[in-house]
């Protein structure tokens, strides 16, 4: 995952995300929040339910998909089992072009035994 930078804006984050890898994608992709979300490792800090704004990019899409979100997942620097720093992004909008994207891509891989970046 790449992400080419964060910027702040009115006090909201703002990311530009690249997802081109489908492991990536499982591992960031947190289908247990409402609406759906993603881990996006950082080692800024920031608050619960702050908002966000992403722009993301998945595997050979080409156009971004814009997703308003806001911080539902903590992961702080130096957690356990060696997970990385971030925050996991919960989508706003119910039924979100981004969800609907990464669960076709992720379609029969998600309820795998393969570790992800949160659980």
């Amino acid at each position: 995952m790449s992400d080419s930078g964060v910027e702040k804006k009115s006090g909201n984050a703002v990311f530009s995300i690249s997802i081109k890898e489908h492991s990536v994608l499982h591992s960031s992709y947190m289908p247990f929040l409402t609406n759906g979300g993603i881990f996006i490792p950082t080692a800024k800090k920031y608050e619960i339910h702050g908002e966000v704004f992403i722009l993301l990019n998945l595997i050979d899409e080409v156009k971004q998909i814009p997703v308003n979100g806001k911080v539902a997942w903590i992961t702080p620097i130096h957690a356990q089992a060696n997970r990385p720093s971030g925050i996991g992004i919960q989508f706003v909008e119910k039924n979100s072009e981004a969800k609907n994207k990464i669960e076709n891509y992720l379609a029969g891989t998600m309820n795998s035994n393969k570790p992800t970046h949160t659980l």
